[in-house]
């Protein structure tokens, strides 16, 4: 998108009087030479496949290919079937549906990368409790994909999306942003809140690491998700009830780049540092993928997992 930041989104959108969400569907058309229909057609695909993975896991235990996941997308699904949740309905089904893309995910199984596999349950999780909750009808689904697609775009040219490189906050706290951004567009929200709300979340998940046990995307990335998921719905509830965040969001993007630059390697999805490298995280890791002279004791085998590093520093 040829949009250098958030206050350059907000001045074309208000020139053109536009939504977020219209003015990424009409740039993504002049990008890539498609069709309204083609691009809207493909924005449409991705949110079947969304409803896909989110339900998936809820209907039935899905187990990672590890087995370190599995399942609580199922029973956090009998849990809001009681009717007797703490948070409420809303929060409890992000949450399930947050789980089971993770767990879809873990399992080998389709997802929508929005914006990365590591953060998949996010956005797709609000999407349909918004869809199932506030009956929101498929058109505004997709018009909210755009502007999250729209608030991405301007993440990944000013920072990065990448755990690798900026840590949890850059993953989880970027798909946050965009769910974020999607309710409010959905809900009626100028694209000033929708920005609003972005900010307000990456207030709220700068630092984040990234430290996936035994270096697979399942422990702690899937609760992470659905802690994500909840994190969009509360900074677009506070976001429609008028909160302005004094912090505006390019800023907040900017902060997010620059911890993420001196961010230590280890907290940057090598699997070493954090929980990867807790007394349990090195425990598990060696019984997913067996001591390095000996035989795996899962279907997992010790190619999977490149973390020389912290093998030398066991020995």
């Amino acid at each position: 998108m040829n949009i250098k930041n958030g206050k350059e989104l907000l001045k074309r959108c208000s020139e053109e009087n536009l939504t977020i969400g219209e003015f990424t569907l009409k740039q993504e058309m002049e990008e890539s030479g498609l069709s309204y229909e083609e691009v809207y057609g493909r924005m449409v695909e991705n949110l079947r496949v969304m409803e896909f993975s989110t339900t998936k896991g809820v209907g039935e235990k899905v187990i990672s290919v590890s087995g370190l996941i599995g399942g609580d997308a199922y029973r956090m699904g009998k849990y809001l079937d009681k009717g007797q949740s703490v948070s409420g309905r809303v929060m409890v089904k992000a949450m399930s549906y947050a789980l089971s893309c993770s767990e879809v995910n873990a399992s080998m199984g389709k997802i929508v990368a929005c914006p990365t596999a590591g953060a998949c349950g996010i956005l797709p999780a609000v999407i349909m409790t918004m869809k199932e909750e506030h009956e929101i009808e498929e058109k505004d689904l997709i018009m909210g994909l755009f502007a999250s697609a729209g608030v991405g775009a301007i993440i990944a040219q000013n920072a990065t999306i990448s755990g690798a490189e900026g840590g949890c906050q850059a993953e989880c706290g970027s798909a946050a942003a965009m769910a974020a951004a999607a309710v409010v567009e959905m809900m009626g929200g100028t694209p000033e809140m929708c920005l609003n709300a972005g900010a307000i979340v990456f207030k709220n998940t700068l630092g984040l690491v990234c430290d996936p046990i035994a270096g697979l995307v399942e422990v702690p990335c899937a609760k992470r998700n659905a802690a994500g998921a909840v994190s969009a719905i509360t900074a677009a509830d506070m976001t429609l009830a008028g909160v302005v965040s004094r912090i505006p969001f390019d800023d907040t993007v900017a902060a997010m780049y620059s911890i993420g630059k001196v961010m230590p390697e280890a907290l940057r999805e090598t699997g070493i540092g954090g929980l990867a490298g807790t007394k349990t995280g090195k425990k598990l890791k060696k019984e997913i993928f067996g001591s390095k002279n000996g035989k795996s004791k899962n279907k997992m085998n010790d190619d999977t997992f490149d973390g020389e590093k912290e093998e030398k520093e066991e020995e």
